[in-house]
């Protein structure tokens, strides 16, 4: 992984990026992660976007001819009165979510972008690119508004399911990857995991079978009659061993011991690199307990190490991540949570916004990925 810290004084923005590339032939697809934030907290929500924008097209253009975005998720500090500024550009999967930048700013972005891909949006809405034997399906912002989380949530899946199908995909076999944000998440979280289990259930996604690498956070969609909204990551094209699901049990026990269905992580292997997508990760046990009530400190420590021990069961490790979203609960923890992540990971593109977790008593979380270098012929190349 290449990383590297622009920073673009004239739009007043930092942009932080991973790249990777096996370099071995032509046809290869780059890949790069890149977060940008704004270091001016008094312009205002347009002048702060307007610098965003700008600042992303010249990072595509520093990263080379033909390298396109495939996903920006913008985090914001008010997203009822922020998220209709925000328009589409290209054919990229456009997600906005209500999580403020813990730098004060009013908006930050994460944008993963590809060279040498063809991005296009199928008849469904959802972003693809084909390369190979894959298509790699991007949704943002699903979501149905109901009058609570659980048929919220059965709603979406099935939407989603349903849209899978028209591409010859399923949950079970495609899906690798799941956001859920949730307004008010204290409340409405417990919704979420019954509409989710049951309709796992449904479709054989079982503790017999596996689950889906998934983030379960709180969030503010731009509808404001939304409890949930939904981003996903599906591949079609995969075959059944090309995909391992990571367990770390001697630090984490297995989700549906404690009522949930999502898997820690999930290791896909093609001919010439690994990704590694780490689930939604906090300060836990391997008896499913909280550890360290009421110490941000002790907390981030720890959910390190519970992510450290994902990626090694993977073959990775810190050096590899291309990016990491870290949610806090309570601002104030900002300043300790950022000196604590900065000391262990001081040049991967990272972002702390204001999030809280699944439960009241998980004051930190994080999610990362992580791309390996390896080759492995018997598959196609990614």
């Amino acid at each position: 992984m290449i990383y590297n810290r622009h920073s673009f004084e004239s739009h007043r923005t930092i942009a932080l990026s991973a790249s990777f590339s096996p370099n071995d032939n032509d046809d290869a697809l780059a890949e790069h992660h890149i977060i940008i934030s704004h270091t001016d907290p008094s312009a205002d929500f347009d002048t702060q976007l307007a610098s965003i924008e700008s600042t992303a097209t010249e990072m595509l253009a520093l990263l080379g001819s033909g390298t396109d975005v495939v996903l920006k998720r913008y985090f914001l500090s008010d997203v009822a009165n922020q998220a209709h500024r925000i328009e589409r550009s290209g054919n990229c999967c456009l997600s906005a979510i209500g999580q403020p930048p813990l730098n004060g700013s009013k908006v930050a972005l994460w944008m993963y972008a590809i060279t040498n891909a063809d991005i296009r949006r199928n008849q469904a809405g959802l972003t693809e690119f084909k390369h190979n034997a894959y298509t790699h399906i991007f949704a943002g912002g699903i979501t149905t508004g109901h009058n609570n989380s659980k048929e919220e949530t059965t709603s979406i899946l099935n939407e989603y399911a349903a849209e899978l199908n028209e591409l010859n995909c399923t949950l079970k076999d495609n899906c690798v990857r799941t956001w859920f944000f949730v307004r008010d998440i204290d409340i409405n979280y417990s919704g979420v995991v019954e509409g989710r289990n049951m309709v796992f259930r449904a479709n054989d996604l079982t503790t017999d079978t596996h689950f889906i690498a998934s983030t379960g956070i709180g969030g503010i969609a731009s509808s404001r009659s939304s409890l949930v909204t939904m981003d996903a990551y599906s591949i079609h094209g995969l075959k059944e061993d090309q995909i391992t699901y990571l367990h770390a049990p001697e630090m984490m026990n297995a989700t549906h011991e404690y009522g949930v269905a999502f898997e820690r992580g999930t290791a896909i292997n093609y001919g010439d690199r690994r990704h590694v997508i780490i689930s939604g990760t906090a300060s836990i046990d391997n008896k499913g307990q909280i550890m360290h009530q009421g110490n941000v400190k002790e907390q981030a420590l720890r959910m390190l190490k519970n992510v450290e021990s994902l990626l090694a069961k993977a073959g990775c490790g810190w050096n590899d991540t291309a990016h990491i979203i870290v949610y806090l609960r309570d601002i104030a923890d900002t300043e300790v949570v950022r000196d604590i992540m900065r000391a262990h990971l001081p040049n991967q593109p990272m972002i702390i916004v204001e999030a809280p977790v699944c439960r009241p008593g998980w004051l930190i979380e994080m999610e990362c990925m992580a791309i390996c270098r390896q080759s492995a012929p018997q598959y196609d190349k990614f």
